[in-house]
């Protein structure tokens, strides 16, 4: 299975789990893996994981001829405050993905010393543990960065400064405006413009007037340096970002990129025109939370996503740009983070719940709602009135003319921005979770999106449940969990012994271990070992039809950690790293039982397709058992 030398996986192995794969027809293996969490390498762990370090390299090692797929986070700037990478840049990277230990070297012209980078690397107080030190690690780079731009200016090469010229002059039009916004913030002592006490700052990019142009052109000048730093940080991080894309490329592993619905502030800042005013983004009321989801997120205007003719407006080109750059930079494709937020959205007013009480809607289907009805693509005759706005089920019917306007967004915004990439839909992951409108369902299926399917959250009391390992469609992603759920161990360890399995081992037993010998050794099991049952949910993805599946790393490599629980904040959250330790960590985990022993999941899974599916397969069975 492993090398024990080294712990690295086998070409044998490899080769038997492609076979394996293919068998199953599955097209797509990602491991999702967001930038802090990548482990690091000897002398390179300042606090933070990112996907341009060494450590990020053994792990495309490691991948590579299992997973041909990588499934980042969002990659944007976040805030000292908030760790939260949903809340970052839609534009800028994070400079904490930057490798400062390729800065002491030759390729980067020694623009940082070896001296600045052992110090942080010393003092990194999660030394030694899977954790990030988020906010040390923002003070840390911020330091060596004062000292990068300044070698930078004084002894950097020719060609290095007409390589950053030259981005600089490409990416204009969102540089300019984000590095400016830093400028502001230092002038205004807050990195949070609403705070801001000059009043003209908050809106010198909204307003176009000759104070605002004076405003601009002296903080411009004041702020020269920290202006040009933070593009010389951008400069740094894409550059770093294409030799990473490049590297995986060579190891057959597609990087996917994480579009957050949210805009962050620096966003909201520079784009708050474009922004409907008043309004925010949420959920509505549910099953977990009473009152709805109340993100504050702000609502992009729909009178400015599209001019009349139906071509892009200011928003719809502002969104196109940033669809274009996302896949251009990340040819594996973009997942869209609560897909429903561009076909159907819930907002609500601010400073309000997001309750249909407090005045709350669907932005495009509410057509009895006083100041929304003017948005509404819905008719009053598409409606079915024993249901409420904030209910699935709101919307009866649509004509086809109408599901195109629903899907607008996705059809000439993001599907338009993939095909001058030469991309196509495959290259859209569709987050589809949670409340799924009649609207959000046809607009998936007329474009053929590949939604999401999670076998943790299934209803096992529901036989036609759609997360249910039979009913789960082959145009999907199916996974047993993402960022923001339990390890599928730990929630097997809630469910073992209890009253609540009992549909879940009847579904089980009826799904993949129908045509097992063994069978009441088999249901005892699942009633009772939770490494069996947390094992037999990561079985069903691949038992499943789903053509393409993700495995969050915390299941993959036996983690029993959180990365994030929703709804809380502080440092635990957004944090947990893979061991620097990884493959050793892995090998290990295998052995006791909590990591995912692929092989044997792929037995399992061709063995619950039926006896003659496993019979027609026997010889690769033969071989896969010898890797377990």
């Amino acid at each position: 299975m492993l090398c024990k030398e080294n712990f690295e996986l086998s070409q044998e192995y490899k080769e038997t789990i492609s076979e394996a794969l293919k068998v199953l027809d599955k097209k797509n293996l990602a491991l999702i893996l967001h930038g802090v969490s990548f482990p690091s390498s000897d002398g390179e762990n300042t606090g933070f994981g990112t996907y341009n370090s060494q450590g990020a390299k053994r792990v495309f090692d490691f991948m590579s001829g299992v997973f041909n797929a990588l499934q980042l986070g969002p990659a944007g700037k976040t805030k000292m405050s908030d760790p939260s990478p949903y809340c970052g840049t839609v534009f800028s990277k994070n400079p904490l993905f930057i490798n400062l230990q390729a800065l002491t070297t030759g390729e980067w012209e020694n623009l940082l010393s070896k001296e600045t980078l052992n110090n942080i690397v010393e003092n990194n107080p999660s030394k030694g543990t899977n954790r990030a030190s988020y906010v040390y690690t923002i003070e840390r780079v911020e330091a060596a960065m004062d000292e990068v731009y300044k070698k930078f200016i004084k002894k950097a090469s020719s060609n290095l400064k007409k390589k950053f010229d030259k981005f600089k002059k490409e990416n204009a039009f969102w540089l300019n405006n984000d590095a400016l916004y830093e400028a502001f913030c230092i002038e205004n002592n807050s990195d949070y413009w609403p705070q801001w006490q000059n009043e003209t700052d908050k809106v010198v990019l909204a307003q176009n007037t000759k104070e605002t142009k004076k405003r601009i052109e002296e903080i411009s000048k004041k702020y020269k340096d920290t202006i040009e730093k933070y593009k010389l940080a951008q400069f740094i991080v894409a550059i770093q970002g294409e030799q990473t894309l490049k590297y995986a490329q060579n190891k057959g592993i597609k990087l996917i990129a994480d579009r957050q619905v949210a805009f962050s502030d620096r966003d909201n800042w520079a784009y708050q025109a474009l922004f409907k005013e008043g309004w925010s983004l949420g959920c509505p009321p549910d099953y977990f939370s009473k009152d709805g989801q109340a993100w504050g997120f702000s609502v992009v205007d729909p009178e400015k996503l599209f001019n009349k003719d139906g071509s892009l407006g200011p928003a719809g080109e502002l969104l196109y740009k940033l669809y274009l750059k996302m896949f251009k930079e990340n040819p594996g494709g973009v997942r869209i983070d609560h897909t429903v937020g561009l076909i159907d959205p819930w907002v609500y007013k601010k400073g309000a719940l997001p309750k249909i009480e407090e005045g709350a809607g669907r932005l495009y289907s509410s057509p009895q709602h006083q100041e929304l009805k003017k948005y509404s693509i819905a008719t009053l005759d598409d409606i079915d009135n024993e249901f409420k706005p904030d209910e699935e089920k709101w919307i009866k019917q649509l004509s086809d003319e109408q599901i195109k306007s629903y899907g607008a967004m996705i059809e000439k915004i993001v599907i338009a921005a993939a095909n001058e990439c030469g991309l196509n839909k495959d290259a859209i992951v569709a987050e589809d979770l949670g409340t799924l409108t009649y609207p959000v369902e046809q607009v998936m299926k007329q474009y053929g999106l590949q939604g999401m399917k999670l076998v943790q959250f299934v209803v096992a009391e529901e036989e036609d449940h759609p997360y249910r390992c039979k009913n789960i469609v082959p145009n999907s992603w199916a996974m047993v969990g993402t960022h923001d759920n339990e390890p599928i161990r730990m929630w097997a360890s809630k469910m073992v012994n209890t009253d609540k399995m009992h549909p879940h081992v009847r579904n089980l037993m009826e799904d993949l271990y129908n045509e097992f010998d063994g069978q009441d050794m088999i249901r005892h099991k699942l009633y009772t070992d939770e490494k069996f049952l947390a094992f037999s949910k990561l079985v069903e993805i691949f038992a499943s039809k789903a053509q393409n599946l993700q495995i969050f790393f915390t299941d993959f490599f036996g983690i029993n950690e959180v990365y994030n629980v929703p709804g809380t904040s502080g440092d635990p959250n957004w944090t947990l790293r893979l061991p620097d330790n990884f493959e050793e960590f892995y090998f290990e985990k295998v052995k006791s039982g909590d990591a995912l022993n692929l092989p044997l999941a792929l037995v399992y899974a061709i063995k619950a397709r039926g006896r003659d599916f496993a019979s027609q397969n026997a010889d690769l069975i033969q071989r896969l058992e010898k890797l377990i």
